[in-house]
């Protein structure tokens, strides 16, 4: 048995999880957010709990024997409290603004980089070099900071770029004088 997949998933009181064939909703305080569990894995409801189980120990079976409950798990916390990914913008002259619900990049390119946010999630800018990107689904939020960071990812010799808060850029010896 997964240790992960067979862990019941208690339902907070403001939560609503239905269950219909192999599609999963859940509704929260924050919205509400859909998934599609693949054909073997079963989930139930039952006495506020979420079991998801799985009818046999394929290969198959037990890769989606997790990560369904965690998937689902996911979806709950994004209901109630929602994500939220830091990005850090370093470097001499480079700052990003809040425009509207976009944000603008100034990174050192001839033009300013202009990013709109993906249906579901919010960026927020404090002072000049910090953005938060937020939402209630964690694929998402993953996927729009990411897409942040490629940007500009940070450089190896003077660490200049867009990172994830707290990221580490490890850096590099530049070249030595005779």
């Amino acid at each position: 048995m997964s240790r992960i997949g067979r862990l019941p998933i208690s339902i907070p009181s403001a939560v609503t999880v239905s269950v219909d064939g192999n599609e999963v909703a859940v509704k929260g305080p924050k919205g509400e957010l859909t998934l599609a569990v693949a054909s073997p894995i079963e989930v139930k409801v039952e006495e506020g709990q979420v079991l998801v189980t799985r009818p046999d120990d394929e290969r198959e079976s037990r890769s989606l024997h997790g990560l369904t409950r965690t998937l689902i798990n996911n979806n709950i916390i994004g209901v109630t409290e929602g994500y939220s990914k830091g990005l850090e913008v370093v470097g001499t002259g480079y700052r990003v603004q809040q425009k509207g619900g976009s944000i603008e990049f100034a990174l050192g390119f001839s033009h300013p980089v202009l990013v709109d946010p993906p249906a579901g999630i919010t960026f927020t800018v404090e002072g000049t070099n910090k953005v938060t990107v937020a939402g209630i689904d964690k694929q998402a939020v993953g996927e729009a900071a990411a897409n942040i960071r490629k940007i500009k990812k940070p450089e190896p010799y003077k660490g200049k770029g867009i990172r994830y808060a707290g990221e580490i850029v490890r850096r590099k010896a530049g070249k030595a004088g005779k």
